[in-house]
């Protein structure tokens, strides 16, 4: 099964939230995954990229798929509450469906200059997670060729904010709007 018919099939809805933990971001279903990986991979071969950079948790399933099918290496930001006094490059990030503020932050062994790289994830709202790690990306020196998301709300407006730093970004499923319990697709 592919991205797009577990979204039709499967996704539920609850407010403003598209919820697919029943097949991408809590349990992973590997057809599904894999999909997933193969598009993401095919919207970035041409790039020839280094790396593959996410935040954890939900991030890491569409990138390692997106990782093993390009055959080059994944990194994800790990994820803390408060701050630390770590050796690495961070941003603080506010999440909406939690309410929280948290920092992402990468280890600078493991993101050294001139790496050419790619920002997977599983999903693109506001696009504040996705901005903070193409900030830490531009910090560390690396090349950023683009974003790459398994689901994106296309209303909520991430990908213009990514955009407005001159970023490429593709969408594996783009869903144009929630209605009662309803998705629609583009």
């Amino acid at each position: 099964m592919d991205l797009h018919t577990a979204v039709v099939e499967r996704a539920r809805v609850e407010g403003n939230l598209v919820l697919v933990d029943e097949f991408l971001n809590h349990r992973v279903e590997p057809g599904v995954i894999a999909s997933v990986g193969r598009s993401l991979a095919e919207a970035f071969s041409d790039l020839s990229p280094d790396l593959i950079l996410t935040a954890e948790a939900s991030g890491i399933p569409p990138a390692m798929a997106c990782s093993h099918t390009m055959g080059i290496p994944m990194v994800y930001a790990k994820k803390y509450l408060g701050t630390g006094d770590r050796y690495s490059f961070a941003r603080e990030v506010t999440s909406p469906t939690k309410g929280v503020e948290y920092r992402v932050e990468v280890a600078r062994r493991v993101l050294p200059p001139g790496l050419r790289l790619i920002i997977v994830d599983d999903f693109l709202a506001r696009g504040r997670t996705a901005e903070a790690l193409g900030e830490i990306a531009t910090e560390a020196g690396c090349e950023l060729l683009g974003f790459g998301f398994a689901i994106e709300k296309c209303w909520q407006g991430g990908r213009e904010r990514l955009e407005r730093h001159g970023w490429k970004v593709h969408s594996v499923v783009e869903l144009e709007s929630i209605e009662g319990s309803t998705v629609t697709i583009r």
